[in-house]
């Protein structure tokens, strides 16, 4: 999740833990908890692009790191603040971390709760990384907190239902997932399509409309699917993974660090003397209305017959028609009826 959303939760957290102790101070030790995880990004500094990936998300992310440094941080901030109890501060560094990942195992890029006994990342694809309906509740009440007096009432009111807002609104979003996995299920079975796994996640900035991938070997489907279309049909695009161009790549150990991340979700395409290496998982630029849609996470693997992990794409359709087009597409359509995709 962003950090905008980690840190207001954690001000309301911070508030309702300790805020009668420490005042508007347990804000901040709120989100500095919830912000903790994070630290991993710092080694984007020292890492190369497929240890990058690896790295964030990975032990910092931990349940364990959360066991461990929990009592450490509680330990070291009672004897700062005596007037704060060891398990308060033991509950604010716990919760905050806890939260902290839980919430990043619910978007796509994953989460290693357990490194560093599994290497497996944890993804419950129930949220897109950016969802304003569950940020804004807990981003008015953090705004509205840093305003209101330390002595007002309406504190620990502003904190609570915030909180208990987005909770509902996250639980939501999990029931979501379940039915559009059903509704994958009856379309791949309806439309006779072969398959050995499939994911579906959230497009950008909503939980209405939803991103799917179906996996047959190097064969790859993928679709889109509204909480409001007429019926059950998905209209899927077919695509080849050249898996052949792999043995042409000279850093293998790179690559399959490339092919660990994707969770086995990857497109290998060519493009003049370049070996392309797409992570499906998350999302086509602009794939709810663009026939041809790119990849949005792409990575040259080599390029010149030299190894070159590059980083090319991103949202280039987060603009004013992309917005549009998406707004037009979660209001549903009736699939059986629109343009084929191939």
């Amino acid at each position: 999740m962003d950090t905008i959303t980690h840190t207001v939760i954690g001000i309301c957290a911070g508030e309702l833990i300790a805020g009668k102790q420490l005042g508007k101070k347990a804000m901040l030790y709120g989100a500095l908890a919830n912000n903790i995880p994070d630290l991993d990004v710092a080694s984007h500094f020292w890492l190369q692009p497929p240890d990058v990936l690896l790295a964030h998300r990975g032990f910092l992310h931990s349940i364990l790191f959360a066991v461990i440094f929990s009592p450490l941080l509680a330990y070291i901030f009672k004897q700062l603040y005596k007037k704060v109890s060891f398990n308060k501060w033991l509950l604010l560094f716990g919760s905050g971390m806890l939260t902290h990942i839980f919430i990043d195992a619910c978007t796509t890029y994953g989460t290693g709760l357990f490194e560093p006994f599994s290497h497996t990342r944890v993804s419950f694809n129930t949220l897109f990384i950016i969802d304003p309906i569950f940020s804004l509740p807990v981003l008015i009440a953090a705004i509205v907190l840093i305003v209101l007096k330390n002595t007002s009432t309406k504190r620990i009111h502003w904190a609570k239902w915030a909180l208990i807002i987005s909770s509902a609104y996250f639980i939501l979003t999990g029931f979501n997932k379940l039915y559009i996995d059903s509704i994958v299920e009856k379309s791949l079975t309806k439309q006779h399509i072969p398959y050995t796994n499939y994911m579906a996640a959230p497009t950008p900035l909503n939980n209405l409309l939803w991103y799917i991938v179906v996996k047959n070997g190097t064969t790859y489907y993928t679709g889109y699917y509204s909480l409001f279309d007429a019926n059950t049909y998905i209209a899927y695009r077919t695509l080849e993974s050249d898996d052949a161009l792999l043995p042409e790549v000279t850093d293998q150990i790179k690559l399959q660090k490339f092919i660990r991340f994707s969770d086995g979700y990857y497109l290998i395409t060519k493009k003049d003397s370049s070996i392309i290496f797409s992570d499906m998982r998350f999302g086509q630029d602009g794939g709810w209305y663009k026939k041809e849609a790119p990849f949005a996470f792409n990575f040259i693997l080599q390029q010149n017959s030299k190894v070159s992990p590059v980083r090319k794409g991103g949202f280039s359709s987060a603009n004013k028609e992309g917005i549009l087009k998406l707004l037009e597409r979660i209001k549903g359509i009736d699939q059986t009826k629109a343009e084929p995709l191939n």
